[in-house]
């Protein structure tokens, strides 16, 4: 009997333990943290401002009038329709398709010629970005280089001058992780409010 009460007792200390450290120490600790100068922003979902979204979600923007099409536009979905998108943002994931398959170099050549009429450009001149679907499908980030492909149409179309825009690019455009891992990348989530923005006057 008394090995019993020993053994309860201890029982219900470290349940009164765990409790404390995991469900009140612990959260609050993970919640401190995320309050830190740099955290906050990631720890609530990089949420943009009046409903934007978030900048970690990319969903290809679909024009009313496709011959006057003033959004930058985001790599090509698995989940499309059609080769160029818009995808369906409900569903996340690559096409699982390899370097040999037949399908995927048939979207590969209608994406590039698909851009290259939008655009105003050779086929050789889109970069391999605007014609692969990410691993997510719903990657926010493009390349400066296909960037750089889509001012000169959204300048004519918004009326805004292409040194404009290609500042807006310029300021949504990140960096190397730490100066040297991975690659720049533009955001077109942010750089599409930025161009609403300034085409409505209430952009900095």
């Amino acid at each position: 009997m008394v090995n019993l009460l020993r053994q309860t007792g201890a029982a219900l200390r470290m349940v009164l333990v765990a409790t404390v450290v995991l469900g009140l120490v612990y959260p609050f600790a993970v919640w401190g943290v995320s309050r830190l100068p740099g955290l906050h922003g990631p720890a609530e979902g990089s949420l943009l401002p009046e409903g934007g979204g978030s900048s970690l979600i990319g969903i290809d923007p679909v024009p009313t009038d496709p011959g006057s099409d003033p959004y930058f536009h985001t790599r090509p979905s698995a989940s499309a329709a059609d080769v160029l998108g818009p995808g369906e943002p409900s569903t996340s994931g690559g096409s699982n398709q390899g370097g040999f398959s037949g399908k995927l170099l048939d979207q590969v050549r209608q994406r590039r010629a698909a851009i290259a009429a939008r655009e105003g450009v050779a086929p050789a001149a889109v970069p391999a970005d605007a014609v692969t679907a990410s691993a997510s499908g719903v990657d926010p980030d493009i390349s400066p280089a296909y960037a750089d492909l889509q001012i000169n149409r959204i300048a004519r179309v918004t009326g805004l001058p292409a040194e404009q825009v290609r500042g807006l690019v310029a300021e949504a455009t990140d960096g190397r992780v730490l100066g040297f891992l991975g690659e720049p990348a533009v955001n077109v989530t942010r750089l599409n409010l930025a161009i609403a923005a300034a085409r409505t006057g209430t952009g900095g």
